[in-house]
């Protein structure tokens, strides 16, 4: 018999892993990094040499770093089997592995420093920049639509999840008891008022799904709404004489925003004349999307191109792009009339930590959240209001407004969530994952009403398919 055990992003956002055995082969589903809270580091730490020599084949839903940042931990750990992935994963994997890598390897060396001074034992990288060359090399692209036939008979099909380049749902057929049985994990499943990705698909059999439930507690706003909010802020900052700052994703929310911008430009609605996009990522990721243009939607991309009267010099001609270390830093001599977008999503790390430092601290400043902040994270301490806030070990005061646009999400909102579960014909078992205890206790109710099978699993817990 068939079984599924729950390793990862039980009761929180992040470390999605799961694990699926068969009576023939042993798959891992997700291999993603724990983002936040002050465990995070420990269980990203923690050897994976034992699961990679016991995993057969590894399936990735999308790139993300909370789905894929262990991985070359993995092959760091001993692991050489196959990794499946849809080509746009793999194109992102190929910029964000390497980065997370960079990153890494300077935080360490930063860390280090002050340990070597308090005689302290020094650290190593989770993984290097070889780990994650050879885990690219053992990265196997499946598209779309196409079922890749594994060695225990088991079938694997991923289909468009709309939520950032390449992301998947991930459809697995496995045997299991005699029979098969089809186990569907939705990944990340987009938000279809997001633009540039197309609307997520709808598989209607499966035995067993798992459902993220990111934002299983709430609805999203209405997009015009949210936009009509953006640009009274960008007025307002403009009005103040400061800087709008946005932390954003670098794949996916950074040019969510970029298109937003683009389209408001061109209705008159941006008073600010310089705005940077200041994520040598989120560049690489903006000049990835450009390159794939025929994988994102087709209507939104249209709409921009009549705006800027069919020049895409012109969709946003006041952006900037800002790759180094001196063009980031000159960035900070501008104290109003800015848009500066910089990395990390979440403020737990990257070049918008710098930003936040030296603008927070001026009443003039907006600072536009508008993406999910995991519990623990420097993001989520300024969404509740904290009034001061450690930077770079600086007690920062929070003087400037902060705001919170949750219409601008990459993730569906509890009534898609409940509408795309009741789509399935044979009313599979939903195992609720990628949410927070409330959000899953509030999406299993609201399903249960719509006599949808509802459960909430715990972090280790194993079922039979």
């Amino acid at each position: 018999m068939a079984q599924l055990t729950f390793q990862g992003a039980t009761g929180e956002v992040t470390g999605s892993r799961y694990r699926i055995d068969t009576d023939h082969a042993h798959y891992l589903l997700e291999c993603g990094m724990q983002q936040g809270g002050s465990d995070a580091d420990e269980h990203n730490r923690a050897s994976l040499a034992e699961v990679a020599a016991n995993t057969d084949a590894v399936i990735l839903s999308h790139g993300h770093l909370d789905h894929s940042g262990l991985l070359p931990k993995l092959v760091r750990d001993g692991y050489r089997g196959p990794i499946f992935c849809t080509p746009g994963t793999l194109e992102l994997l190929d910029i964000m592995l390497r980065d997370s890598a960079f990153v890494m390897a300077k935080d360490i060396e930063w860390e280090n420093k002050w340990r070597a001074r308090n005689d302290r034992e020094l650290l190593e990288p989770l993984y290097d920049e070889q780990d994650v060359e050879t885990t690219l090399e053992l990265c196997e692209p499946v598209s779309y639509g196409q079922p890749r036939h594994l060695e225990d008979g088991s079938r694997l099909t991923f289909h468009d999840a709309g939520h950032i380049l390449g992301a998947a749902i991930v459809e697995l057929v496995v045997p299991s008891g005699g029979r098969e049985r089809r186990l569907l994990f939705s990944g990340d499943l987009g938000n279809p008022e997001s633009v540039l990705m197309n609307d997520p698909a709808r598989p209607e059999q499966a035995d067993h799904v798992l459902l993220e439930s990111t934002y299983g507690d709430r609805d999203h706003r209405p997009l015009e709404e949210t936009i009509d909010e953006f640009a009274q802020i960008l007025q307002e900052a403009w009005d103040d004489g400061g800087n709008v700052l946005i932390p954003a994703f670098a794949v996916g929310r950074t040019q969510e925003i970029l298109y937003h911008l683009g389209m408001l430009h061109h209705a008159g609605r941006v008073p600010q004349q310089k705005i940077f996009l200041d994520s040598p990522m989120g560049i690489r990721v903006t000049e990835l999307y450009a390159r794939c243009r025929q994988s994102l939607n087709a209507k939104d991309l249209e709409r921009l191109h009549q705006a800027a009267n069919g020049n895409p010099r012109e969709y946003l001609p006041p952006l900037e792009f800002t790759r180094t270390v001196e063009e980031s830093m000159a960035i900070n001599r501008i104290s109003g009339g800015a848009i500066i977008i910089a990395g990390a999503g979440m403020c737990n790390g990257g070049r918008i930590r710098h930003h936040l430092k030296y603008n927070l601290e001026r009443r003039s400043t907006h600072l536009v959240i508008a993406g999910f902040q995991a519990a623990g994270t420097l993001g989520r301490q300024l969404v509740d209001g904290a009034r001061s806030v450690k930077i770079h070990g600086d007690d920062i005061a929070v003087k400037g407004h902060v705001h919170t646009l949750g219409g601008l999400s990459a993730h569906a909102g509890q009534s898609r969530l409940v509408d795309w579960a009741a789509g399935f014909r044979d009313r599979p078992v939903f195992h609720l994952v990628h949410g927070e205890p409330a959000a899953r206790e509030a999406l299993a109710q609201v399903m249960r009403e719509r006599d949808l099978d509802a459960r909430i699993p715990d972090y280790g817990d194993t079922i039979e398919l």
